[in-house]
């Protein structure tokens, strides 16, 4: 007699409550920041030069945390303590919005919510690494980012939705986003039970994580993957760039949401789907195709700005997105000890945010000097790098 199939492997169920902790997270804050700008202006009298100041301290400031919660989390043995802490900064800050009536408050929720976001990034994707069959960890890592990715989406679209139905009323929807906030933190407070092997056994002694020995244990392969990430993000620089770029195009301005809109629905539809596949093939190959797409994307938004060729640029962009966002993630935790995990993504996340930085920084000054395909252009040159390095480095710990 046959034996029956075995059933196919599934994700543990904490995954998959992380990744919807995420997606509340995203919508909550995502229906804030998608009309902050525009509310300090119009309802603040904020200057544009307060509200780009604003905006990079609150990002500096997550970029300094993250690497402080991860090596905490190593530290202390623990990913799920310091993760819910800063999901519950991020659900506190929401009130501070719509209470604000100076500049000076619209900072300081700002500046919680993005500590918040520093000290929840690190211990989370350790956590998610944690969780995760070591054949599933791809997988793993794309749901997580699939789910996030639909929250970056839905949470415009809500805001849109209450911006019509409510006549423009920012606080009343600033208030709605508490909600999706709070559940967050419940989710993964009742939700999510943290695994044996990521805790400390009791008196065990407390190893310094970021000691000049552990730091050796932090291998070649780990850290090449840290400068090609570095590479990656100065090629894919902000976002906003890609609503530039459809303005030129004649879209309205009232509908450059749909910009993101539609690269973060590419995005969501890929990234489980190619997070499994790179359980299957190897990491190497897929970031090289990865790479190939943006610079397609590049090459058709350096070309011309009419609409048809801007909305298939920011569909591959997505794509590429899809591909390599979750894939990064995955090559990270591979690299990395189990008991370094949480500052191996703490200093990955640190060098690519001010790789992005810098990149979003230099796509200004071309776009200004030089306009937008010599920016395009340079995205494109430095996805070559990133190739170029892929090529170079070519061995076991970058391959799978």
């Amino acid at each position: 007699m046959t034996q029956p199939a075995s059933p196919a492997p599934r994700l543990p169920a904490a995954i998959w409550a992380l990744g919807f902790v995420s997606l509340l997270m995203d919508i909550s804050s995502e229906m804030i920041h998608s009309l902050l700008p525009v509310f300090m202006v119009t309802v603040l009298g904020t200057s544009m030069w307060a509200v780009g100041l604003i905006e990079g301290a609150a990002e500096a400031t997550a970029l300094v945390v993250k690497v402080f919660s991860g090596v905490l989390s190593d530290y202390w043995g623990k990913r799920k303590p310091l993760a819910v802490l800063g999901y519950g900064l991020g659900a506190a800050s929401k009130p501070l919005f719509a209470l604000a009536t100076t500049t000076g408050m619209v900072m300081a929720a700002r500046l919680i919510d993005r500590v918040g976001k520093g000290l929840r990034g690190a211990p989370r994707d350790a956590l998610v690494a944690d969780l995760a069959p070591p054949d599933m960890r791809g997988a793993a890592f794309g749901l997580r980012q699939s789910l996030d990715t639909v929250g970056a989406f839905v949470g415009p679209l809500v805001a849109m939705g209450l911006m019509l139905l409510w006549a423009n009323d920012f606080r009343a929807i600033f208030w709605v986003a508490i909600v999706p906030g709070l559940l967050s933190v419940a989710l993964l407070l009742f939700g999510v039970k943290e695994p044996e092997r990521a805790q400390q056994a009791k008196g065990a002694p407390r190893v310094n994580p970021i000691s000049k020995a552990n730091l050796r244990r932090l291998s070649a392969p780990y850290w090449r993957i840290v400068v090609i990430g570095a590479v990656f993000t100065l090629a894919r620089f902000s976002e906003a760039f890609l609503l530039l770029r459809a303005l030129q195009g004649g879209l309205p301005v009232a509908y450059t949401p749909l910009v993101l809109i539609g690269m973060n629905v590419v995005y969501a539809m890929g990234a489980y789907p190619f997070g499994k596949l790179s359980d299957a093939v190897s990491h190497t190959t897929l970031l090289v195709w990865g790479l190939l797409v943006l610079i397609a994307a590049d090459v058709l938004l350096a070309s011309s700005s009419r609409l048809t060729w801007v909305a298939a640029g920011i569909g591959l962009w997505g794509l590429h997105m899809a591909m390599t966002q979750g894939l990064l993630a995955t090559m990270v935790a591979d690299a990395a000890p189990i008991d370094l995990r949480g500052t191996a993504f703490g200093f990955f996340n640190l060098v690519s945010g001010l790789a992005m930085l810098l990149a979003s920084s230099l796509a200004g000054v071309l776009w200004d000097q030089l306009g937008a395909p010599v920016t395009f252009a340079a995205g494109a040159a430095f996805s070559l790098v990133a190739l170029a390095l892929l090529w170079l480095w070519r061995s076991p710990g970058l391959q799978q």
